[in-house]
């Protein structure tokens, strides 16, 4: 068996999220993903057949930030997490959330972590 993590972090995107009238309208939320994943054997190949294609999971992010959006972080994270724990590879998932732009002195975020 052959552990890796795979990182995606501060990916960028336009959402609806929040509680309050004025988060109505998309604003910026950085995602950040952190997967241990198994693989039977270490890549040998150099081919992207043999792991996992962060390309989907970028894309998976962006669909679910395209949406109805969501009034909490909570639901965000545990959505991104239920998605990479979709590919039974992933054994383990870290997922943060942050809304830089809510307060004029801090980033407000929700961080999880989800294993098989």
């Amino acid at each position: 068996m052959a552990e890796y993590a795979i990182i995606l972090d501060d990916l960028a995107v336009a959402m609806r999220l929040g509680i309050h009238p004025h988060e109505a309208a998309p604003q910026l939320v950085l995602v950040s993903v952190r997967l241990t994943i198994d693989y039977p054997q270490a890549p040998d190949a150099d081919s992207i057949a043999q792991v996992l294609d962060y390309d989907g999971l970028r894309e998976g992010i962006h669909a679910l930030a395209a949406g109805e959006g969501f009034a909490l972080q909570e639901t965000l994270v545990e959505r991104v997490a239920a998605l990479c724990l979709a590919d039974r590879r992933v054994r383990e998932v870290r997922v943060r959330s942050m809304k830089p732009d809510v307060y004029p002195d801090a980033r407000v975020g929700c961080e999880i972590v989800r294993r098989r």
